[in-house]
């Protein structure tokens, strides 16, 4: 039996005056967009995940910059001029034969060092890592006091040594295991940053190794005193809204630092002249501001990441330690080749 005209419309529904509704993805993608547009969903996510992720990138985008603490910033630098003086009248005051003054400067920056990145750092076993890296700066003394000539060579073996020892010392433990890996990076450096500033004791046996030290130390401790002033007063152009330091700072301290090297050169005894300590204080100079602010970008990222922090002093003092142990194999290596 044939269907009739509908009751309703009294149109037959054979008719090819109104086509029969349509249906498939034609239709779907008309509804999609009369209800606001395609929605496009990315692999393995949802609509409400990928407008989360917008709106957290929105509200980082937005986010103000770390506010700098002037008082902070003089004290820092403050810090790194009393760190530097004290270092400079610890090389001058020893000779041949009575390097025991110095030798206990360093040795305080040494703890101080080690203290300062292992409280911030926080390794796997870290009383071993202590343990350790304290006998490692004893050792790193005596063999720079000791050593037949002044060589960096005797250092680089007490630096393997306490390297394994204090790894070895985290796997005795086996909670610290599978920590063992990610550390190793931050055992290291704690390690060769004791080892490195052993070899001040080094320079300073040298011909003219301790003016070497009064030439860097001076321009490293210009360099950062000049670079945290400037950041007080403004840090502009801030590198990273995170970090509070500015672009002028740093370069401004570089420069600075150089040129008072230079007037210092000008006034010490051959083989130093004015280019020479130029030299020298431009590469300390620029050592000292760069591992100062490599320590403020690692504060950030640490404080990003929701890291437990360690106390504020601790982490504040880390910029000038680090500076300085970078700066003492950079003042070997420029004696060596320049004096």
């Amino acid at each position: 039996m044939l269907p009739s005209s509908s009751p309703e419309t009294g149109r037959d529904p054979w008719s090819d005056d109104d086509p029969p509704p349509r249906t498939g993805p034609a239709v779907e993608t008309d509804e999609r967009r009369r209800s606001g547009g395609p929605r496009r969903l990315r692999r393995g996510g949802s609509p409400r995940r990928s407008e989360d992720a917008a709106d957290a990138v929105e509200d980082e985008e937005e986010e103000p910059p770390v506010e700098v603490r002037r008082q902070l910033s003089l004290a820092i630098g403050g810090f790194a001029v009393l760190l530097g003086v004290g270092l400079i009248v610890g090389a001058q005051s020893s000779g041949p034969g009575h390097r025991m003054p110095f030798t206990v400067v360093v040795f305080t920056v040494q703890l101080l060092f080690l203290l300062a990145w292992t409280m911030v750092t926080r390794p796997p076993a870290l009383a071993v890592v202590l343990g350790v890296n304290a006998v490692v700066a004893v050792a790193a003394d005596v063999v720079a006091v000791r050593s037949a000539e002044p060589r960096l060579g005797p250092l680089g073996y007490v630096a393997i040594g306490g390297v394994l020892a204090a790894v070895l010392g985290q796997l005795i433990r086996r909670v610290d295991r599978a920590r063992v890996t990610d550390s190793l990076r931050t055992t290291t450096t704690i390690t060769l940053g004791v080892v490195g500033l052993a070899t001040l004791i080094v320079l300073s046996r040298m011909p003219a190794g301790t003016q070497t030290i009064t030439v860097c130390l001076t321009a490293a401790a210009v360099a950062l005193l000049v670079a945290r002033a400037a950041d007080a007063a403004k840090a502009w152009p801030r590198l990273a809204p995170q970090v509070p330091r500015g672009a002028a700072g740093v370069v401004g301290g570089a420069m600075v630092g150089t040129l008072v090297s230079a007037l210092l050169g000008s006034y010490l005894v051959l083989p130093f002249t004015p280019t020479k300590a130029a030299l020298i204080g431009l590469v300390a100079a620029v050592v000292a501001v760069l591992a100062d602010l490599a320590v403020g970008y690692a504060d950030a990222s640490r404080r990003m990441a929701g890291e437990l922090l360690a106390g504020w002093g601790v982490r504040h003092v880390q910029g000038p330690l680090g500076a300085v142990t970078m700066l003492a194999p950079a003042a070997y290596l420029m004696c060596r080749l320049l004096l």
